[in-house]
């Protein structure tokens, strides 16, 4: 029998993924569900009223099959998967800057230190008006727009034409593009004297060696103890977590275990390696922490080595191995649960279809429970004991803190959100820096001059206020002061990034965080005695 072309790459698929996974033998009934399938694709091709798009036929038909598993198991076309890997590789190629969009314009925040970019004289608040000779302002631009032209293979160029304050004319660059690192670690500093600082968005291919340098530094600092911010980092590649999380164990510990219908148990457990078993350990996490930052704070939590703070994980403890298709595409398919050491499953229920599992976050503001932990119940069947102090946990369902954080819902007034929509705080930002770049660099050498010294004056804010009124854009006074401690903080924070870096502009951010200032209260407090947590 002769199969379409269409039928033959389904057959195919099946093949590579049962010879590079399963090798089943296929059954009476698989063959009959096999056959089924090809038949089923043999009768669209020959008798459907129009011609078909085959390659989208069969994409449709993987991504609907898919649907019927669990809301993680998806189908990346080659395109897809290639932007999903690049943030966990490292690096990308490009010509190495930060941007913003703002009024239909590219402005750059900053170069990338050492880039292309940087290197032919590129500087933050340029405006971007031309990308080889074709105009790139104008309401076509798009993050999409910006990324189609600026990216591109090492070594080729691209000239692009800059508006700067100050001169008369466009300015002409040609940058040839280059790998541009992507950073696993926003920020590292000293929180306080003996307390040091990391946060990490990602658990990425260069995430252990950004860490130790992080680590480094702040030994070098002072550190002897650490919080570490795991706030929205959603995960990674499950040995990078384990590793990290081997930093902070004594050797010979579970850190998880994987457990799936054809994958057998594996058991994964801590080193002699750890570069930080002794040491009070705070891990920050919230709603938009999950899957690896879940196996790290899951792991800690139930060898009681660290106080974890802040609000409920996402809960995502199912473990996708990629498999790739003969056109570069893949198949992200969920082969395992992970369990912390106690047994716990983090995995929320998905059972309810993947549309609800999606709406969780959004059902967790509704019923309170960012707000107010009493708002959440376990049942006694999904609790579980830490394995030193049998501390009471829970599973089936992210990780539940020791220390809770309500989320702060008061900060955010309609004034400050219209000044963030219409782009007008960052605007502000940027242009106040490059105004006073050179004075700003003089008074505050280094980020901590800044950060300790610099102040939002009134005469400052009313210079935002001036700029957001041309706008259209007036406060109501009660909207304004309920908002302006926080907006002072943020104007103060955005100049800090286009002064220094996005780490300069987390440190300022600090002060309001409130799961980050009780941290540090509790570190230079009684608490881990009190509660036995492991750091002497």
């Amino acid at each position: 029998m002769k199969f379409p072309s269409f039928a033959l790459k389904g057959i195919f698929i099946l093949i590579v993924l049962s010879g590079s996974f399963l090798q089943p033998s296929f059954g009476q009934a698989e063959n009959l569900q096999f056959e089924k399938m090809v038949r089923a694709l043999q009768v669209v091709r020959l008798a459907y009223i129009e011609p078909v798009d085959e390659e989208k036929l069969v994409e449709n038909a993987i991504k609907g099959m898919l649907r019927e598993l669990d809301p993680h198991s998806v189908y990346l076309s080659a395109e897809e998967l290639r932007a999903a890997n690049e943030p966990l590789q490292g690096s990308f190629e490009g010509i190495g800057v930060q941007f913003n969009i703002i009024n239909d314009t590219i402005v750059v925040v900053s170069p990338v230190p050492g880039g292309p970019s940087e290197k032919v004289g590129i500087m933050p608040g340029d405006k971007i008006v031309t990308i080889d000779g074709e105009s790139s302002a104008g309401s076509q631009v798009t993050n999409q727009f910006v990324m189609d032209r600026l990216r591109g293979q090492r070594g080729s160029q691209v000239a692009v034409g800059v508006f700067r304050r100050g001169s008369r004319n466009i300015l002409d660059f040609t940058i040839t593009r280059d790998r541009i690192p992507i950073n696993s670690i926003d920020a590292a500093f000293m929180a306080a004297p003996g307390i040091g600082y990391i946060k990490v968005n990602r658990f990425a291919r260069t995430t252990m060696r950004e860490f130790r340098e992080a680590m480094d530094q702040l030994s070098k600092e002072g550190m002897e103890n650490l919080i570490l911010d795991l706030n929205y980092n959603s995960g990674g590649f499950l040995d990078v977590a384990i590793d990290l999380t081997d930093q902070f164990l004594e050797s010979n510990k579970l850190i998880v275990y994987t457990e799936g219908h054809t994958a057998p148990t594996q058991e994964r457990n801590s080193t002699s390696r750890g570069a930080f078993r002794k040491g009070k350990l705070v891990v920050l996490i919230n709603e938009g922490s999950a899957s690896a930052s879940e196996i790290l704070a899951g792991a800690l939590q139930d060898w009681d080595r660290g106080l974890i703070v802040g609000r409920r994980s996402f809960g995502k403890g199912l473990v996708q191995q990629p498999f790739t298709l003969p056109d570069g595409s893949a198949i992200r398919l969920t082969t395992a649960r992970y369990h912390t050491p106690t047994g716990r499953s983090i995995q929320k229920p998905y059972d309810e279809g993947n549309d609800k599992y999606f709406e969780d976050l959004t059902q967790r503001l509704r019923m309170g429970e960012l707000v107010n932990p009493e708002n959440i119940s376990f049942p006694d069947s999904l609790k579980y004991f830490t394995k030193i102090n049998n501390r009471v946990v829970y599973g089936g369902g992210g990780i539940m803190p020791d220390v809770f954080i309500p989320l702060d819902t008061t900060r955010v007034s309609n004034y400050y959100s219209r000044l963030v929509r219409r782009g007008i705080l960052n605007t502000f930002g940027i242009e106040y820096t490059n105004d006073r770049r050179e004075e700003l660099n003089r008074r505050y050498p280094e980020v901590n001059a800044f950060v300790n010294n610099f102040e939002v004056t009134d005469a400052l804010l009313n210079q935002l206020y001036e700029a957001a009124e041309k706008e259209g854009i007036t406060p109501e006074e009660e909207d304004l002061e309920k908002t302006l401690p926080y907006l002072k903080i943020q104007v103060k924070g955005l100049i800090a990034r286009n002064l220094f870096d996005f780490s300069a502009y987390i440190q300022v951010a600090t002060e309001m965080d409130d799961a980050y200032q009780k941290a540090v209260k509790l570190i230079q407090g009684d608490i881990f005695d009190e509660m036995k947590i492991q750091y002497r």
